[in-house]
């Protein structure tokens, strides 16, 4: 089969589109036939030679895709080669075939297109998993979302006024701020020009929001405590803002808060099937009746994944951007 594979870490010229051995289905998963993948910021991290992938899992990047089920694995029960499914990946998205285990599969849901459903996996569990499972999300509360604009913040605004909470998302221009208004958003902050705490006081009457999804890491981290309320659960889930930041704890005493910090990929196979049934069981049913959809900014062909690494680091899309072999 062919994969794009990175010989040596550098720019997105270092992504290669070559010929490599097909994998084969362990047992408990299935081999996918890959219809589309789409592009997370850990793709361009491991391209920069800063993200491994864990150890057994496909060396290729790519953390999600569609496709369709060509070969089954021992031991594999309630799939059957044909089926059209949706995929979390640790790895191997960019590959024109790739094993799953099963418990990582979901299947296409209704109303969505094969190559449209590459664009769910990856960002629901991450906000299912961060916002509701972990940080407990209920109907009222504010959620506030930084990168809005972005495949995570995207899904986020929906599934959060899906259940009835009120949204504040931070985005760098009045396009994107735009654009998560259209989704629901109820609170449009503008980072460039606005504090994003004096912002939520104000508009929380001085409450603070009850759960934040943060993508900037420590740049925000104690503005992002002062930011929450009572009781407050803050989700950070990544380091664009630098790894290493210091905090008045008496801040976080006096509101009772709480932070998480998690990542995905490097979950136990069994952990990350426990979000995937969560995800199948509550959000699968507001994709088929058109709550909840995926937002795609563009789509370019796999092996043209180096002009997708060079749209995400410039920063001027919206939603996801999808890799497809096939149009479907």
């Amino acid at each position: 089969m062919h994969a794009i594979t990175i010989p040596e870490p550098g720019g997105p010229e270092a992504l290669v589109w070559a010929e490599v051995p097909d994998p084969e289905p362990a047992e408990g998963e299935v081999l996918v036939e890959v219809v589309a993948s789409a592009v997370n910021r850990a793709d361009l991290l491991q391209r920069q030679g800063f993200y491994d992938p864990p150890p057994g899992s496909s060396p290729y990047p790519g953390l999600e895709c569609s496709g369709r089920i060509i070969e089954l694995g021992a031991g594999v029960s309630g799939w059957a080669v044909g089926d059209e499914v949706c995929a979390l990946l640790a790895g191997g998205g960019y590959a024109e075939r790739v094993a799953v285990p099963t418990g990582q599969l979901l299947p296409r849901p209704e109303g969505l297109s094969l190559s449209e459903a590459a664009a769910l996996p990856e960002v629901v569990c991450t906000v299912w998993s961060n916002v509701f499972m972990v940080s407990h999300l209920r109907p009222g509360e504010t959620l506030l979302l930084h990168g809005g604009a972005s495949g995570i913040g995207t899904m986020a605004i929906q599934l959060a006024k899906a259940v009835g909470a009120r949204v504040a998302v931070t985005a760098g221009s009045p396009e994107k701020l735009a654009r998560c208004a259209e989704l629901g958003a109820d609170i449009l902050i503008n980072y460039r020009e606005q504090d994003f705490v004096e912002e939520i006081h104000q508009t929380t009457a001085g409450a603070g929001a009850d759960v934040i999804l943060d993508i900037v890491g420590a740049k925000y981290l104690q503005r992002n405590v002062n930011a929450l309320a009572v009781n407050g659960r803050l989700a950070v889930i990544g380091m664009q803002g630098g790894v290493k930041a210091e905090l008045d704890l008496s801040a976080l005493l006096r509101k009772r808060g709480a932070i998480t910090a998690t990542s995905l990929r490097a979950r136990p196979t069994a952990e990350k099937a426990a979000i995937v049934a969560a995800v199948r069981e509550h959000v699968w049913p507001l994709v088929a009746d058109g709550h909840v959809r995926p937002i795609v900014d563009r789509t370019l062909p796999l092996s043209e994944a180096a002009e997708a690494h060079r749209a995400l680091e410039a920063g001027a899309h919206v939603g996801k951007l999808l890799l497809t072999r096939t149009t479907t």
